[in-house]
């Protein structure tokens, strides 16, 4: 495991190792990327296993499966001026992301920093299952503007809520439903 951080302000852990990424890689990655969404405070990440995310959806979201990635707001601060204050923290399963990154055919690196990015949009208080697109609009500008491949929201099926796809189809009753 390693870290990299100062006075514990904005930590990368590394729980595996990443080919072609050290933490002070990511670390300026995430000061890239937080800074192109206007947040203030340090991101914390952590790079681990499918378990641990695993592990985390299920105690935080009631979700027990692993996901790629994860993001926990700070709380907000009571004081403005306190000390040592961070966005949140982003937490990303290697194993999800080494087969995103065989399937799309492009590094494991690239693939963190997508997964970075898409974390940190939610420490900004995007949301993309509430927001008609505006995040998949937010995730593909800031995608361009830091050079990555493709964004995570973009290359993931639209899930259409139960009662829309009811609603559907009494108002089609020809159309076929997934």
């Amino acid at each position: 495991m390693s870290a990299s951080g100062a006075a514990g302000n904005k930590v990368i852990i590394f729980r595996k190792r990443i080919a072609g990424l050290s933490p002070s890689t990511l670390q300026l990655f995430v000061s890239r990327a937080r800074k192109a969404v206007c947040l203030r405070d340090p991101v914390n990440v952590l790079i681990t296993s499918s378990r641990e995310l695993r592990s985390l959806n299920r105690q935080f979201r009631g979700a027990d499966k692993a996901t790629d990635v994860l993001s926990f707001p700070s709380p907000p601060a009571p004081l403005r001026g306190q000390l040592h204050r961070v966005a949140g923290d982003v937490a990303i399963s290697v194993d999800i992301a080494r087969e995103n990154s065989k399937r799309l055919g492009h590094p494991v690196a690239e693939e963190i920093k997508i997964l970075v990015l898409h974390g940190i949009l939610h420490l900004a208080g995007f949301d993309h299952e509430r927001d008609q697109g505006e995040m998949a609009r937010e995730e593909t500008r800031l995608r361009r503007r830091l050079k990555l491949e493709t964004g995570l929201i973009e290359r993931t099926p639209l899930r259409v809520s139960s009662s829309r796809k009811a609603r559907d189809r009494a108002s089609n009753p020809r159309r076929k439903s997934a």
